[in-house]
């Protein structure tokens, strides 16, 4: 992990504090702090909300999660708050565990929060039954979980981990004669074949070879064997390909794949992933254009990182983030954390009182207006009409997945609007 050394849950300065601090330094000192550039902060109530993820574990961190939120509060902060109101973010190591899961869950209780925002964790049976019974919505998290898609509190921005694997099917079915899925040997990973293989079998092709790894390993040579044996029996005249989703373990495992790729001379296999299990700094660090990923196919749920769509949050990273080398512009981790803010934003504004808790805003998400995202989504909404009735499902407003490919070192769209995965998760059978 990056950045600075946290405790399981941090609570940044709000911008009463930091004016405190100021005042105490001197006057002099005050424009240094970055506090009310905008306009005065908390004519309204403060509002508190939580943003979780893990860090500094051995299986998938998303440290850029949190620092995207800490960033976002400084800027709203900076411009008047929220409609009038001061955010409060707090943040919480969720460590990759249940027990994780449910004490930063907890702890957004015991704050007050109004909302969890742009969270990423896979134990949604662990976080969501304390949210619900405290009545908090939780905004665009990252989507690993049932109970982000079944929970009348919960909100995603995205199709969650289902959509990627769906879409993926349908992206690698383009080009691939034989495809080997090397996957978490985990619950949340025991669903992935299911998904990739719907999208597979709209075009005919046969299912992936389902090949289960640990999350934690150092080495993946006999997955890596595995599978491409089984993507090389293509043929030499058809491509193969071999999808890794093993989050920031995928790199491990490329190393294996590499190796025995060169040493069998496997020119027609090609690597596949996900975002969030490969982005551009990945390819960055492995040779870029020269390296393993080179001509991968990536399944993704926004535009590419370039795109101009995503300029706002670069601007806020840029001004706001202060350095924080934790924040990856790329990670779609980040991306979801950028989006669920301006949905909460929305909300909020939606509202227009002094006063806001937590069932108010979660009223407001169930019967506002549609929150636009400037494109990087659909208009989201969550009325009855709005859902997308996918069995299973049930909380799904955005079916839309990006094609993308790794192309002279740099993953650029390979398609020109959203694939819509309905029809896919719709006649998939996902236990």
């Amino acid at each position: 992990m990056t950045g600075w050394p946290r405790s399981s849950c941090t609570r940044p300065f709000s911008a009463s504090t930091a004016i405190a601090v100021c005042t105490a330094l001197g006057a002099s000192l005050l424009t240094g702090c970055g506090v009310l550039p905008g306009g005065s902060v908390g004519s309204r109530d403060t509002l508190t909300v939580m943003t979780w993820a893990p860090e500094g574990t051995n299986a998938t961190n998303k440290p850029g999660m949190p620092a995207l939120a800490e960033a976002y509060g400084r800027w709203a902060n900076a411009n008047g708050g929220i409609d009038g109101h001061e955010l409060r973010v707090i943040t919480c190591n969720e460590r990759n565990t249940p027990v994780g899961a449910a004490t930063c869950a907890r702890q957004a209780v015991d704050e007050k929060a109004v909302a969890v925002v742009g969270s990423y964790s896979q134990y949604g049976r662990s976080f969501m039954a304390p949210l619900e019974a405290a009545g908090i919505p939780y905004i665009g998290g990252y989507g690993l979980s049932d109970e982000e898609f079944t929970s009348s509190l919960s909100y995603p921005v995205n199709g969650g981990q289902v959509a990627l694997m769906a879409g993926s099917g349908k992206q690698l079915a383009r080009n691939c004669a034989a495809v080997a899925l090397v996957r978490p040997d985990s619950v949340a990973g025991d669903a992935l074949p299911t998904l990739l293989d719907s999208g597979l079998k709209e075009a005919g092709r046969e299912p992936a070879l389902d090949i289960k790894a640990p999350e934690d390993a150092g080495d993946y040579t006999s997955q890596a064997d595995r599978a491409l044996d089984h993507a090389g029996s293509a043929g030499s005249d058809a491509e193969g390909c071999v999808s890794a989703v093993l989050g920031e373990r995928t790199e491990t495992f490329v190393d294996s794949f590499r190796r025995l790729k060169d040493r069998n001379e496997a020119d027609n296999v090609h690597v596949a992933s996900i975002l969030g299990s490969v982005d551009q700094s990945l390819v960055n660090r492995t040779g870029g254009a020269n390296g393993p990923f080179e001509g991968a196919y990536v399944t993704g749920w926004y535009p590419d990182s370039g795109d101009p769509r995503w300029d706002g949050m670069h601007e806020l990273i840029r001004e706001h983030a202060f350095g924080d080398n934790r924040i990856d512009p790329a990670d779609v981790g980040v991306q979801t954390t950028y989006i669920a803010y301006t949905v909460l934003k929305a909300a909020i504004e939606a509202v227009d009182s002094d006063e806001i808790d937590a069932r108010a805003l979660a009223k407001a998400l169930d019967n506002g207006p549609g929150v636009s995202t400037g494109g990087l989504t659909p208009t989201l909404r969550w009325h009855m009409k709005d859902l997308l009735g996918v069995p299973q499902f049930p909380r799904m407003v955005n079916p839309g997945v990006t094609f993308q490919v790794v192309r002279n070192g740099k993953l650029v769209s390979d398609t020109m609007e959203a694939v819509d995965v309905t029809d896919t998760l719709t006649n998939s059978s996902v236990d």
